[in-house]
């Protein structure tokens, strides 16, 4: 298996795990205006939206309960990405050349980390992010720079006092309140 696949399979899982853990998914979230089924629908359809215009589409929206239409999701991704040739492809991406591995590595799986959490607030609950996860997320926000908040991507970031720990200084970047 390929780094990127790994490294994106492991955070397919650890999503699907709070996925599975939901008490409410009207539940709000702490992405402004959206409820927890909202932030679902949002790592779903965008996954399927990149990957459809990839060439790679995994067809109709899976259907069911929240937790039956990811796992099919999931399933379906990563299948489509499994192919030994896919993560290489080139394509022209809105920063520019790019493949589809170095999109995935970046902004899916920083997407896939952080809607974790909020997930796991949704619910009640909190998600620690290990250290591995920390690095990638400071390294994906230093490399969207003032692009994570065009078009509403993220909310501006937040101030946090200096005892605030790595996972809470990312989330602040992201426009989160790390202690609600």
């Amino acid at each position: 298996m390929n780094t990127t696949l790994d490294q994106f399979t492991t955070l397919i899982e650890r999503f699907g795990t709070i996925v599975g853990s939901a008490t409410d998914w009207d539940a709000s979230s702490p992405c402004e205006g959206w409820a927890a089924r909202d932030v679902l629908d949002h790592v779903i359809d965008s996954q399927r939206d990149f990957l459809a215009r990839q060439e790679l589409s995994l067809g109709p929206r899976p259907e069911g309960s929240p937790e039956e239409a990811w796992a099919a999701h999931a399933s379906g991704a990563l299948e489509r990405l499994g192919d030994g040739t896919v993560l290489d492809r080139e394509f022209e991406s809105y920063f520019g050349p790019s493949t589809i591995g170095a999109t995935i590595a970046t902004f899916y799986n920083l997407d896939l980390i952080i809607h974790r959490w909020d997930l796991a607030r949704a619910f009640g609950s909190d998600t620690a992010f290990t250290p591995d996860e920390v690095l990638h997320v400071e390294a994906c926000l230093d490399e969207l720079g003032e692009n994570l908040y065009a078009h509403g991507a993220c909310s501006p970031a937040l101030p946090v006092g200096s005892d605030a720990s790595p996972q809470e200084r990312i989330l602040a970047r992201t426009g989160r309140d790390p202690r609600r």
